[in-house]
């Protein structure tokens, strides 16, 4: 059976994420500094001593859970994957470790995303929402009607597993499908504290941004397949994974199928490596069969 590892996305972050690495790790020490010079300020003091309200600007915090990811896999010993995919951001630590990409192109292009993805925001205030309870194809139905109906950008985001669905879009148009999932029956649908619409239309302004970056910057050949946001299947093709990965800012983030693709391909283990324990929970929740562990 085969070993899949898996990186988190934004929302894992916590005051002092790393310090136990930074200060326990030589190597880890180089890599924390080696970031703090390509993104030109110290993302280490943040991690270290920033509130969480520092910690959620996008342009800090996807470089954090970003380098956190990375220093966190690299501890593990003799770590061999079969297969690997992230969540979102997690999926550039994921293309860091199946060899796809430098560490330093990686956290390059997470920098010009976070950044991206924050001017976006600006430009159309926007947000999302959990939608607990419901299947998939009824808040997609809704979502379709909403827009149908108001003209509002809706869509659904993120498949997380089974009964949990993270909508997108104008903070009209998700107050109104909030509404509309709980009088069908959803058992929570709930604003998220986040700065915009992720995973939707309303993120074609960082698209571009992201592709230009995408564009001027090396891809290899994987060493292991990726499981991609975009696509929920293997890829190990290194153009496909640059169209994969540029299409990711604007389409869902297809975890429930990406997860079950793995599984399918005989995966057995997940090893999540990161902040938090977010996707260990989501994976048991998709086949509670799965064996889930972390380091962080």
């Amino acid at each position: 059976m085969k070993h899949a590892y898996v990186f988190p996305g934004q929302g894992s972050q916590f005051p002092g994420m790393g310090v136990e690495h930074y200060q326990n790790s030589v190597f880890s020490k180089k890599l924390f500094e080696q970031a703090n010079e390509i993104l030109d300020f110290r993302i280490s003091d943040i991690m270290f001593r920033g509130t969480e309200e520092d910690l959620k600007q996008t342009k800090v915090t996807q470089p954090a859970v970003f380098l956190h990811s990375i220093i966190a896999y690299r501890s593990i010993e003799n770590a061999k994957p079969d297969m690997v995919a992230g969540h979102s951001l997690g999926e550039f630590s994921a293309l860091v470790v199946n060899g796809t990409l430098s560490f330093e192109d990686a956290l390059s292009l997470v920098s010009v995303r976070a950044q991206a993805m924050q001017r976006a925001c600006e430009l159309n205030p926007s947000t999302m929402a959990a939608v607990l309870g419901l299947t998939d194809e009824k808040v997609e139905s809704i979502c379709t009607e909403v827009q149908k109906e108001t003209g509002e950008v809706v869509v659904a985001a993120n498949y997380n597993c089974p009964g949990q669905l993270v909508i997108s879009g104008s903070l009209r148009g998700i107050e109104i499908a909030c509404e509309r999932m709980k009088a069908a029956g959803a058992k929570r649908a709930v604003i998220l504290p986040v700065g915009g619409a992720f995973h939707s239309p309303l993120m074609k302004p960082a698209r571009e941004d992201l592709q230009a970056a995408i564009e001027k910057t090396r891809f290899h050949t994987p060493v292991c397949s990726v499981y991609q946001n975009a696509v929920a299947k293997a890829v190990r093709d290194a153009n496909e994974i640059k169209v994969n990965l540029i299409d990711q800012l604007t389409s869902p983030v297809r975890w429930t199928q990406s997860v079950q693709a793995m599984i399918a391909d005989g995966a057995s283990t997940f090893t999540e490596a990161g902040p938090g324990k977010v996707l260990q929970g989501l994976i048991l929740k998709i086949n509670k069969e799965m064996i889930v562990e972390g380091v962080s």
